[in-house]
């Protein structure tokens, strides 16, 4: 069973948002302390309430500083060894949070020219930064290391100051950052900052999560309070249940190169390895070429063994399966006499009522065979035998 992660930046995401997030699940605020401490920073505590945004309940974090602590330059390379000599930090985690301040160090260098390691963290250098990114992997280790997925996040508009001096918003680095992944640019003010840009660049699939079961939901509330949105960051944390296993799914091939032989052949393997249904139809191909359609209607346990089959005895290089929903009536079998002999019929009930009946097509040919009569007199004669019409 694989646990989902979903995170949906309705207001846009920021490191304490994130982390935020991550208590409103249910995680510990003293736990994720815990594996921060060996971070050799300045003192510092997460200061951890209730607050409303637009009607939504959520959990508020700031991380409390000493007065003593500014916001000093610090370089990747220091950075780097903050996270490596963190004793308390699990393996995963700082392979985790190194890979976040690597990615904001590409980003800050590619934006003004330089090499990383001449890059000088300015905001995501200081301590609330520093924790904010280290504590975001530890919420993932906390939660189960979670499949994360995320929806694109808004930008903003409008220039922020920072140390550089005024920027426009998005700023250049969380642009850089979110590059190939789909954004959104709409919203007033900054809400998507380089930390939470780089956080979900990261350790998130933006775009569509796959289907999966919503156990728990958490909201982290941000500081700000925009006129046009909640700022909250909403988390789900679910399951996703392995659906090779459940339902029914077509499995199919084109094929333009398979002789009638090969055709016959492969229905009777799928049907052999136990699909419920196999079929071949014709299709016009790319180019003119005519084709077949060769597809199987297999019980989820049997996807994969289909697939496999196809891929191995016939001659296309690539298999498609999607999942179908059908109803079948209830069957059963009974046995009827004609007057050459007994055969067998299947019959298609619906609340108890015959709705279809098919006899038995080689006990009709054998009782035929026999008695010198056409088979089509049998099947007639096994209709009638049943009470219903020929």
């Amino acid at each position: 069973m694989r646990r989902i992660l979903y995170l949906e930046p309705v207001g846009g995401i920021a490191g304490d948002m994130f982390l935020a997030a991550g208590i409103d699940l249910g995680l510990e605020p003293a736990a994720i302390e815990a594996a921060l401490r060996g971070l050799s920073v300045p003192g510092w505590k997460l200061a951890v309430g209730r607050a409303v945004r637009h009607a939504i309940s959520g959990t508020h974090l700031d991380v409390v500083l000493d007065a003593r602590e500014a916001h000093p330059h610090r370089a990747y390379a220091d950075i780097r060894r903050l996270i490596e000599s963190a004793s308390t930090l699990p393996p995963r985690a700082k392979e985790r949070a190194l890979a976040v301040f690597r990615a904001i160090g590409e980003a800050e260098a590619k934006v003004h020219g330089v090499s990383i390691d001449d890059i000088h963290f300015h905001e995501v250098g200081a301590v609330d930064s520093i924790v904010d990114i280290c504590g975001a992997a530890v919420v993932l280790e906390l939660l189960g290391d979670p499949e994360v997925h995320a929806a694109p996040p808004p930008l903003g508009s409008g220039s922020i100051r920072v140390a550089h001096g005024m920027m426009p918003i998005p700023v250049p680095a969380t642009l850089e950052l979110l590059r190939d992944v789909p954004v959104r640019f709409e919203g007033v003010g900054e809400l998507t900052t380089p930390t939470g840009a780089a956080l979900l660049k990261v350790l998130a699939k933006i775009g569509h999560p796959p289907d999966f079961i919503v156990e728990k939901v958490g909201y982290g509330v941000g500081t700000k309070d925009f006129r046009d949105r909640p700022n909250v960051l909403r988390a789900s944390l679910g399951r996703l249940e392995d659906s090779r296993t459940e339902g029914l799914w077509v499995v199919e091939a084109n094929l333009d190169d398979a002789t009638p032989q090969l055709l016959g052949h492969l229905v009777e393997r799928l049907l052999a390895v136990g699909a419920l249904d196999a079929w071949v139809a014709p299709v016009v191909m790319k180019k003119g070429r005519p084709g077949h359609l060769l597809s199987a209607l297999v019980e989820g346990g049997l996807r994969d063994t289909t697939v496999d089959l196809l891929l191995r005895e016939s001659t296309s290089l690539g298999v498609r399966y999607h999942r179908v929903e059908r109803q079948a009536l209830a069957r059963d079998w009974v046995e009827v006499q004609t007057p050459w002999g007994r055969v067998r019929v299947k019959r298609g009930l619906r609340d108890g009522a015959v709705l279809n009946a098919h006899p038995e097509f080689d006990d009709c040919r054998r009782v035929a065979e026999a008695a010198g009569v056409p088979v089509k007199q049998v099947v007639a004669a096994a209709l009638v035998a049943l009470g219903l019409p020929s």
